[in-house]
């Protein structure tokens, strides 16, 4: 993961909060992969990916702070949430909340409870120089539903092609809120490798998402690009009114702008044995044959689960490390 142990040179600070700062108001050249702290300037050590195990999963750690995962401290400040508290009755009670807006902030993860949690999502470029990255190029592959909430989060993988080697491909974690604070966004960039029997079609040109809660027909079909908004210039979509709910409408990676959660498309139905694949994106793919199919090996895992690390301003990380990689990022 990029600037996983900070932006300050040599210094590896366990309780950092450099890459998942939120961007608000920010001219493109500063939002884009968080380069307005330099996050983007401090990458990975080499060889170090966020793996993504073709049809398979990868678990991730949401935090207000690196402090509060098992990437720091040996763990011994981990919990429930990620604040390194297990709040039982989170949602449910008074418990965190703010008690003119009922607004949960403590920890800050913008939502009244679960259920409203806005989602989360990846997307990846299939090249291996982040100067050559592109909001065509840069499509989401999964979502999340009623993320960022506890501490874990897991996320499906569909059938995605191999990456360049040995450089790997480009990857991004984001995410919009549903109200409840600041109206920004997040972007964190990693390293990241397709691992196992990889597909054979390669992913599509991304298009900007649209707003389509109250007609599905809107819906964006295809590929789908991260969500800019509320920045000072480079933004992809523009929202106005109010939502269904009666709420201020907030481009979420939810049904609201066509990111499916399922793994087959919505018009079909799916089994219990398909929840495994919630959230991964199929429809992002070029026809069979746009790619060679081959077997990429998994590194050596140091771990059973990825660990993902994003936090921000207010005080909501995500941390995640697959395997040998460390993987950076934001949620809060």
């Amino acid at each position: 993961m990029y600037c996983l142990n900070g932006t300050e040179v040599g210094v590896n600070d366990q309780d950092t909060n450099a890459a998942v700062q939120p961007l608000y108001q920010l001219k493109e050249s500063d939002w884009w992969f968080h380069h307005e702290n330099k996050c983007d300037e401090f990458p990975p050590a080499a060889g170090d990916f966020l793996e993504l195990p073709v049809d398979g999963e990868f678990t991730v750690e949401l935090a207000v702070n690196r402090a509060f995962t098992t990437y720091s401290f040996g763990g011994m400040n981990v919990a429930q949430f990620g604040d390194g508290e297990d709040h039982p009755q989170l949602g449910v009670s008074p418990d965190g909340k703010d008690s003119t807006t009922g607004c949960i902030v403590n920890p800050n993860i913008h939502a009244q409870n679960e259920s409203m949690a806005a989602g989360t999502a990846f997307a990846i470029s299939y090249t291996s120089n982040m100067k050559e990255v592109t909001k065509e190029n840069l499509a989401v592959f999964t979502v999340l539903y009623h993320t960022p909430w506890r501490r874990i989060a897991t996320y499906s993988v569909p059938h995605l092609p191999s990456c360049p080697e040995p450089g790997g491909c480009i990857c991004a974690w984001g995410w919009v809120a549903n109200g409840c604070g600041e109206p920004n966004m997040y972007m964190q960039p990693f390293k990241c490798r397709v691992t196992g029997n990889t597909g054979e079609a390669a992913v599509a040109t991304a298009v900007p998402p649209v707003w389509c809660e109250d007609d599905q027909t809107k819906c964006v079909q295809g590929p789908k690009q991260m969500v800019y908004w509320n920045q000072l210039e480079g933004n992809n979509v523009e929202v106005s009114g109010f939502d269904l709910a009666g709420d201020p409408k907030a481009p979420t990676y939810n049904v609201k702008l066509g990111f499916s959660d399922g793994w087959y498309a919505s018009s079909m139905v799916r089994s219990d044995a398909d929840s495994a694949f919630q959230g991964a994106q199929t429809d992002i793919f070029h026809s069979a044959g746009s790619a060679t199919p081959t077997y990429i090996k998994p590194s050596p895992s140091k771990s059973s689960s990825a660990e993902l690390r994003v936090s921000n301003i207010f005080g909501t990380i995500v941390w995640l490390a697959c395997g040998c990689a460390a993987v950076l990022m934001w949620c809060a």
